[in-house]
């Protein structure tokens, strides 16, 4: 039964991603449309002449971590970065006749995600056991899995370096439309409350889950820097470096004391009109 809601959660979330995906498009074509009547034919030939129009596909290859790692985290032991698809496209508008000077507004559709397996101590953790929830300080092994779906906008300054070559850097903004963080404890104990308080034992293939999707903030915002090369006339290859600026969780969210941000590594194709 819960795979069935977790399905139907992840179809709604797709029909609604594509509907404002269309909305967001078709307003931004609109306002093209408009402020191009306004112009007259001339005014409108060098509107247009200066807007360079992408569409681009990639790979986002990262996970969401805390800067630096804290000491409740004492080892690392297998990291996962799934297969996170992006999908969207950018609007440029050169201010210079040669394209050097530029400023880049995009849309794109985009997952975001990862799995962890890790050796903690003091670890701030809430966890289901048998129906029952227990919050405090788990020591031992923790698996994490994370995803996200969201839409983003990146506003870009854009330089053009080489007649091939241009570097990108600027703020995005996202809204996740689709947010899970779960896992299970297990090969440790957890101590109620805090390190000194009752103890409770799993060993063997004893394990616990815990689940923070509900804690995660649909809003978040960052930087992203990147170079695009031209290989052909209209394809070109680019790479972003993207991380984010706020905690992946919400500020009411104490369960787990650190803050954890969001870096990938974006890497793709695109086709420029």
């Amino acid at each position: 039964m819960n795979r069935i809601k977790d399905h139907f959660k992840k179809t709604t979330a797709m029909r609604d991603l594509k509907k404002y995906m269309v909305c967001a498009l078709g307003a931004f074509l609109c306002f093209q449309a408009s402020a191009a009547e306004e112009k007259t034919d001339e005014e409108r030939e060098a509107f247009f002449k200066g807007w360079e129009y992408e569409v681009n596909a990639g790979l986002n290859i990262g996970g969401s971590s805390p800067i630096p790692l804290p000491a409740e985290i004492r080892k690392i032991n297998s990291f996962d970065p799934r297969l996170n698809l992006q999908l969207g496209g950018n609007a440029t508008k050169w201010f210079t006749p040669d394209k050097k000077w530029g400023v880049s507004v995009g849309l794109r559709f985009e997952t975001k995600g990862m799995q962890t397996k890790a050796t903690v101590k003091n670890y701030g953790m809430e966890i289901y056991d048998d129906g029952k929830k227990l919050k405090g300080r788990w020591t031992g092994r923790v698996q994490t899995k994370y995803h996200t779906q969201q839409l983003a906008i990146p506003i870009l300054a854009m330089l053009r370096v080489h007649r091939r070559t241009t570097i990108n850097l600027g703020p995005y903004v996202a809204w996740a439309f689709q947010n899970d963080f779960n896992g299970f404890v297990s090969e440790g104990y957890l101590r109620e409350g805090d390190p000194t308080g009752d103890k409770y034992v799993f060993e063997g293939d004893s394990r616990a889950t815990y689940d923070f999707g509900d804690e995660l903030r649909h809003f978040q915002w960052g930087m992203q820097g990147g170079v695009s090369w031209m290989a052909y006339k209209h394809l070109s290859v680019n790479a972003n470096l993207v991380f984010g600026c706020n905690n992946i969780f919400k500020s009411s969210f104490k369960t787990i004391s650190f803050n954890m941000y969001p870096i990938y590594l974006n890497v793709g194709f695109g086709y420029k009109f």
